[in-house]
């Protein structure tokens, strides 16, 4: 359990939140970005997958907290030991249900897998990782069917336009959207400025959907503070503040 520089895990007093990895070893299939697989290289970490018990660190959190789980594990990989599979999530929403005051936040790019352990507990935000147009729309066909206290999609990295109706995310019951770019940060990977304006504009015209934008991307719209044409990206329509919402639920 380690306190997170990741922006959107802040907990509701605006204090950084904590990612804990229960299921601990590198990912049989990865993605060409995915910067876990980067750190297992760097750092020579154990690459077998296994279990750890986490419950106990829990105990030293003495206020309500948001805790992303899984941050370099996908948890909801077909590729998990059937053996193993039911006994760790199982395992794991054990502790959650068992800890109502703190939030935990799950991220899969594996929408498909996610209905059979709905309805997830009460303090769960649960999403999927979209990049383009074609995995967004996995998401929220994945989301449609999942009850949770929040649904989101995280597009990061944004790799291409993604084009949606606003409509489509209340009927999938889309509660947040988080933007970012591919880290580390180069120009071939950087995306487009009307990308994230479009996104924005669509959740905007969907009742209730907030919008974070990540800290990596705010070299990239520097330069368009003043503009009355990109003002929905910034808070309160400018001033150098990104837009980083938050859903309004928290812990029951």
């Amino acid at each position: 359990m380690n306190k997170t520089r990741i922006e959107w895990v802040r907990n509701p007093d605006g204090s950084p939140g904590y990612t804990v990895n229960p299921v601990k070893g590198l990912c049989p299939v990865g993605c060409e970005y995915c910067y876990a697989r980067r750190m297992y290289k760097r750092f020579g970490w154990d690459p077998r997958i296994r279990y750890e018990a986490w419950g106990d660190s829990l105990a030293h959190i003495n206020q309500p907290s948001r805790i992303f789980v899984g941050s370099t594990m996908e948890l909801f990989g077909d590729w998990i030991y059937p053996q193993y599979e039911y006994t760790w999530l199982e395992a794991i929403f054990s502790i959650v249900r068992s800890n109502p005051c703190h939030t935990f936040l799950f991220l899969t790019k594996r929408p498909e897998a996610l209905s059979q352990w709905s309805p997830f507990p009460d303090n769960c935000w649960v999403g999927v990782t979209a990049t383009d147009s074609t995995s967004f729309s996995k998401a929220t066909d994945g989301l449609m069917y999942v009850k949770a206290a929040v649904k989101f999609i995280s597009i990061e990295p944004l790799l291409a336009p993604v084009r949606f109706y606003p409509e489509r995310l209340p009927y999938c019951g889309i509660d947040w959207i988080i933007i970012g770019q591919q880290t580390p940060v180069r120009k071939a990977t950087m995306p487009k400025v009307e990308w994230i304006r479009e996104i924005v504009e669509a959740a905007d015209q969907a009742p209730i959907t907030p919008v974070f934008l990540k800290d990596n991307l705010k070299p990239l719209l520097v330069e368009y503070e003043d503009g009355i044409e990109y003002a929905p990206l910034w808070a309160n329509g400018g001033h150098g503040t990104l837009r980083q919402e938050l859903p309004s639920e928290d812990c029951p």
